[in-house]
């Protein structure tokens, strides 16, 4: 079995996890089971707004692939993915450089400083085995025998948090780095109305509009592969005053015309390395 690798500066993976799955014990779990998984029962409800299984499927992803996903947050698509990975394939997860700008506040990259440590004693309390076994780092921070190994990087409802960052070509340039050169890189984001002005939608309220998203990963040295409907809402007006929080599963504002509405209008697109 692949070691199973994590390296993460996002927020730590709170659900119990299944040693079993990880050590390598009996065959691996098909994704139906992952999701099945009683580890998912918090998690769950938002199946039907995320689609996991049709947009991992969309996304070719396969069980000995080695998959990095950008600022899992959460941890929601981790618990599908890292148990998904454990036997035959690694997990990686990647967050921002924190020696970067754009923080809002010093107390939050004083966190995003002390993370690497931080996560390591957590993952090693949450699922077992030593801290040391765990890698941890940023994305400025690939070890060079990861360069063109990875199969798949999913950015899952993140890039908006990436391009404010103000460290987009970093990670632009890291991807391709580390890209396998038939690798591919999956991204599901919030959607813009295709009229919409940059002052009217922003990557600051979560919205992005399609055609900006697959310009910057052309000048970025990707070519699209595919893009697909699967996490569309026609319902998700997108112009919210504070932005995609306002809709599920957040609901910042409360405001009763977006309860019944599900969760943000999507894009979901599959970009490869362009020659």
């Amino acid at each position: 079995m692949k070691r199973l690798v994590l390296a993460v500066a996002a927020l730590a993976l709170t659900a119990p996890f299944d040693p079993a799955m990880a050590d390598g014990h009996g065959a691996h779990p098909t994704l139906e089971e992952v999701l099945a998984d009683e580890r998912r029962d918090g998690d769950r409800a938002r199946d039907q707004y995320r689609n996991p299984a049709e947009t991992l499927a969309f996304f070719q992803v396969a069980p000995d692939m080695t998959v990095a996903e950008v600022a899992p947050g959460g941890g929601w698509y981790s618990r599908i993915l890292a148990p998904y990975l454990a036997e035959n394939g690694q997990y990686i997860a990647i967050a921002r450089d924190s020696d970067e700008g754009g923080f809002d506040t010093r107390a939050a990259r004083a966190r995003a400083l002390a993370w690497t440590e931080r996560f390591k004693q957590n993952f090693a309390e949450e699922f077992g085995g030593s801290a040391d076994e765990v890698m941890a780092f940023e994305i400025d921070e690939f070890p060079d025998e990861l360069s063109g190994s990875i199969d798949r990087i999913l950015i899952v409802r993140a890039l908006h948090g990436v391009w404010n960052g103000g460290d987009i070509q970093l990670w632009m340039r890291e991807m391709r780095k580390v890209l396998a050169d038939d690798g591919m890189v999956g991204i599901v984001q919030h959607r813009a109305p295709a009229d919409a002005t940059y002052a009217d939608v922003n990557p600051a309220l979560g919205y992005m509009r399609e055609a900006d998203m697959i310009k910057l990963m052309e000048i970025s040295g990707f070519e699209l592969v595919a893009k697909s409907e699967i996490n569309a809402n026609p319902n998700d007006t997108a112009d919210h005053p504070e932005g995609v929080w306002e809709m599920k599963p957040v609901w910042r504002t409360k405001r009763p015309e977006l309860e019944n509405l599900g969760e943000s209008d999507r894009m979901t697109l599959l970009f490869r390395k362009a020659d």
